[in-house]
């Protein structure tokens, strides 16, 4: 303890000549000044500099601690506070007790001679000495846990008002304003759908009650910290946390003011823009406006596209005008955001690249009848990365547009309206029938297949002479292509009735040897339980 009190004396006597000299070597220096503040239960008293050797901060706290110390211990009295002029120097004691050293540089530092600034100093720390002693009383101290509850219950009483108000406010919104609010259109055109508006004026309330809790809380909290005299500075603390972010917002959209102006008249016009873009082209897909050789199909993703570029060019105009461009966080978060995006999105890219050539390149349509690969279904939904297949088993079948751009893809619709798309099944008979009969019960089963064309009418094709067999081939044209698996399946029921009632054996898949009785389903055994007889005959 004496060898910390003997450090402090040695470096309050080099003090002096350390400040002086400090001063000297720079008089002629055009610099700032660097000084810290001296407080005493969060209020500042003034401010002090420093040397080199000894920065302003050390200095004012060892000030503030020795007069924390002087004002802590009642045995001083507020009247021994004195000044002692020295050479180059004015001692400010309590006592005995030294506070601090005023040399001519902090009088420099306040534009006043030495004596002046020591005395206002002097003045200064007997008050705050005087009101550190005096918050301290039972009295001060039992009138500010009062003021800490009269505040809590004013808080408490705020936030229930508040509550209440606010649901008032909310009912009233639903009752009178949220059924006055109607749809913004153009024409038959809708800007923003009553609910979006709805939904954002919730929003808005719900940010302005939230922001008034919590100006409530603070408030109160501060009011409470600066009844205690220990936790006074931390008031100011709580006041600068509220106002420092507003102030520094405040400022940043003052400083940015033709930016902002410059921005939001560039989003008007891209906005604008855009809409107008989206117009034409929704005129177009509707066949309102047409162009030679350019599918109504085409309009969506070509509006899509435009829309990417106007956006990218819109971005490379405003990147200058950006608050903050021009720093490196902001352009360090660019670039990671870009790495980011150029190794995950590659995959995506492919895709979203492959989803426009398969639309322009007319491969199909939503609600064609495709294959792809192995997957067969309806087109339900085609999308930048995946198309949608329903399958006719009512699966949903999602495939990714770059596999779809390396497969093959059949369409039975593209053609089915205008030629007709053709069905066809094949049939092994053996040599010892006469081809005109097969090419006959042929013809006759796709003539009562219902669903197929009569013109172009069918015809049979002989596709091999094989070693046991002939192998025939029926095709009929057919536009039902939604029937397509239930047209297969009359088409081979109609086939094996009429083979069945000219006795002709089928010998798909091979032939081995001549059975003793041909393999054919006699007539009356057709509708054997539990097939259900045809209508209009008669069971017995």
């Amino acid at each position: 303890m004496k060898r910390a009190v003997w450090v402090g004396l040695l470096i309050a006597s080099l003090l002096p000549g350390l400040v002086a000299q400090a001063w000297s070597m720079s008089a002629d220096v055009d610099v700032d000044v660097v000084t810290a503040p001296v407080e005493l239960d969060g209020s500042v008293l003034f401010r002090v500099r420093g040397a080199s050797s000894y920065p302003a901060e050390a200095r004012a706290r060892a000030i503030r601690d020795r007069l924390r110390d002087v004002a802590s211990n009642g045995a001083i009295p507020l009247e021994s506070f004195r000044l002692v002029d020295g050479e180059g120097v004015t001692r400010i004691l309590a006592g005995a007790t030294l506070i601090m050293l005023v040399v001519d540089a902090d009088a420099a530092l306040e534009m006043v001679n030495r004596s002046a600034i020591a005395e206002a100093h002097r003045v200064r720390m007997q008050q705050a000495v005087s009101d550190y002693r005096a918050a301290r009383t039972p009295q001060a101290l039992w009138r500010a846990g009062v003021m800490s509850a009269a505040a809590t219950l004013v808080m408490l009483v705020a936030v229930i008002l508040l509550v209440w108000f606010w649901r008032r406010m909310d009912r009233w919104m639903s009752a009178r304003v949220g059924q006055r609010i109607a749809t913004v259109g153009i024409q038959s055109f809708e800007v923003m759908r009553a609910e979006r508006i709805r939904g954002a004026l919730r929003g808005l309330l719900v940010v302005i009650r939230t922001a008034l809790l919590l100006v409530l809380a603070l408030a109160w909290l501060a009011f409470v910290l600066a009844q205690l005299p220990w936790t006074r500075g931390l008031s100011k603390d709580v006041v600068a946390l509220i106002l420092a972010p507003v102030s520094t917002i405040a400022q940043g959209l003052t400083d940015n003011v033709p930016s902002f102006v410059f921005l939001a008249v560039l989003f008007v016009i891209v906005r604008f823009t855009l809409r107008l873009v989206r117009l034409f082209f929704e005129a177009v897909g509707q066949g309102t406006v047409k162009f030679a050789n350019f599918d109504s199909d085409w309009a969506n993703p070509t509006y899509k596209i435009l829309r990417v570029v106007v956006i990218a060019f819109a971005l490379i105009v405003a990147y200058p005008y950006i608050p903050g461009a021009d720093t490196a966080a902001f352009k360090g978060v660019s670039l990671f955001i870009g790495i980011v995006f150029s190794l995950g999105s590659s995959t995506a890219i492919s895709n979203i690249i492959a989803g426009y050539m398969l639309t322009y390149r007319r491969a199909m349509k939503i609600g064609d009848r495709v294959q792809i690969g192995d997957a067969l279904g309806e087109v339900l939904e085609t999308r930048l990365q995946v198309t949608h297949l329903r399958s006719f088993k009512n699966e949903e079948i999602i495939i990714p547009n770059s596999q779809i751009l390396g497969s093959e893809v059949r369409n039975y619709t593209s053609m089915a309206k205008t030629r007709g798309l053709i069905i066809h099944t094949e049939v092994g008979i053996g040599y010892e029938t006469p081809w005109r009969q097969v090419e006959a019960m042929l013809l006759d089963a796709a003539g009562r297949t219902e669903g197929t064309l009569k013109e172009p009418r069918p015809f049979v094709l002989q596709k091999k002479l094989g070693d046991f067999a002939v192998t025939y081939e029926i095709n009929a044209y057919t536009n039902d292509i939604g029937r397509l698996p239930l047209l297969y399946t009359d088409l081979h029921r109609h086939i094996l009735d009429v083979f069945n009632e000219y006795g002709v054996q089928i010998m798909t898949p091979a032939y081995e040897g001549d059975p003793e009785v041909p393999k054919v389903v006699a007539r009356k055994d057709w509708f054997m339980a539990p097939a259900p007889p045809p209508q209009g005959s008669s069971t017995s």
